[in-house]
């Protein structure tokens, strides 16, 4: 199995569905994972994952799940059960809900619903610095995988805490989400599911006729368009573009773009967004 590539772009990029990079990850003992990646940059890695019903990925000695970087997992269908191998953990995950973990996690999926798993994927620091196939295979190999953490049984929901406290992934539904009024004329609904000195991954839903102000950002930004279409107007040197972006859209915008977002629907229009390292422009 050939390795993953690595779109990258240098400008800002319009990435419609069609035009997505499509690949194959894994082999026979980690299982095959169908991937469309959006951006590989210097910065942040960008993609979608689908497996059928049953369908799962675990790890082989070539295709080791442990990296050097923050992930943010989205679910945008299906039922989602991410697990650390390691350590025992399980966790489900309905679509609208995510899992963050950072490095040195090992973690398997499965999807264990009756309808086809998406789930979108930020990742950072990317595969480009060294932090995805070629870290992992300088990790031992785990060779004896566990689904259970039987130290808990007899002690539930009284240890729920203390368990929480000890898990090395976290499921993150809306009330852990960190929501944002921004900008100083007109305040746009702006949600962060994670912010940490690697990654920042959000949530910004428009109303009908609803622009935001013009934005920057400290690091890359890719976007997955999930609901509605939108117009992105981005300021350049010499123009002033603007695109539309429908679901399943994706778009690059390079650290210091200046941007903004306008509904130009007569429904809601909702994206995701990943910025890496640094969310705040300095």
């Amino acid at each position: 199995m050939s390795s993953s590539p690595r779109p990258t772009f240098d400008r800002p990029t319009h990435i419609p569905y069609e035009q997505v990079t499509r690949h194959v990850w894994g082999d026979e003992t980690s299982g095959e994972v169908i991937d469309w990646i959006y951006v590989s940059s210097s910065k942040i890695h960008q993609l979608v994952f689908s497996m059928p019903s049953g369908g799962q990925f675990r790890h082989s000695d070539n295709h080791r799940t442990i990296f050097a970087a923050d992930e943010l997992y989205y679910v945008l269908s299906g039922t989602f059960v991410m697990t650390n191998p390691e350590t025992g953990e399980v966790h489900r995950v309905n679509a609208g809900e995510s899992a963050f973990f950072r490095r040195d996690t090992w973690h398997h999926g499965f999807n264990c619903g009756t309808e086809p798993l998406r789930v979108l994927e930020f990742f950072a620091p990317p595969p480009s610095q060294g932090t995805s196939s070629a870290y992992a295979k300088t990790k031992p190999n785990l060779t004896e995988p566990r689904y259970t953490q039987d130290q808990w049984v007899g002690k539930w929901p009284v240890a729920k805490t203390e368990a929480e406290n000890k898990f090395s992934m976290k499921v993150l539904r809306d009330a852990d989400v960190l929501w944002r009024m921004e900008g100083v004329k007109k305040q746009t609904l702006t949600g962060l599911l994670i912010s940490t000195e690697q990654l920042t991954v959000g949530k910004t839903s428009l109303l009908p006729g609803q622009q935001t102000e013009v934005e920057v950002h400290g690091g890359d930004e890719s976007l997955y368009m999930l609901e509605g279409s939108l117009a992105l107007s981005v300021e350049t040197p010499d123009a002033s573009p603007w695109y539309e972006l429908k679901p399943g859209d994706g778009f690059y915008l390079p650290q210091g773009t200046h941007h903004q977002y306008r509904n130009i629907s007569d429904k809601s229009a909702t994206l995701l967004f990943g910025i890496a390292p640094s969310y705040f422009s300095r």
